[in-house]
């Protein structure tokens, strides 16, 4: 099998979603036995110290077999979010009224402090140990 077979046979079929930082990518792919079967890659864009960008990857692979119970329990539980809380997203990072709008109605704020390791370290000194 040349290069040129190879990847078509991965991609057989494919759906991108992009969701803030994140995207999830949803590919059909072969088997050996030319069956087909789902992977769902979500991929998360981070920042090092250093301010450069790199991606964390996180992979499933779904096989025929299991699409019908996973499609079942995947709208049971995203009926169950929706029903519960509704559509409104609620957090910080979507809202940026958020804070304001939980202390009106009595709820106390956590800030979330950034980590700073510089601050966080303990000086030892070799004469100490």
């Amino acid at each position: 099998m040349n290069g040129k077979d190879f990847t078509e046979k991965e991609e057989i079929f494919s759906k991108v979603l992009r969701a803030g930082r994140r995207t999830y990518f949803f590919d059909v792919r072969a088997t050996k036995a030319d069956d087909y079967y789902l992977t769902i890659t979500e991929s998360k864009k981070h920042e090092d110290n250093h301010g450069n960008s790199y991606y964390k990857k996180h992979k499933i692979y779904l096989y025929k077999e299991d699409f019908e119970n996973f499609n079942s329990i995947l709208s049971e539980v995203t009926d169950f979010i929706l029903e519960s809380k509704g559509k409104e997203v609620i957090s910080e990072t979507h809202n940026p009224n958020f804070k304001r709008i939980k202390e009106e109605e009595g709820q106390s704020v956590e800030e979330e402090k950034p980590v700073n390791a510089a601050q966080d370290f303990t000086n030892v000194e070799f004469d100490d140990i």
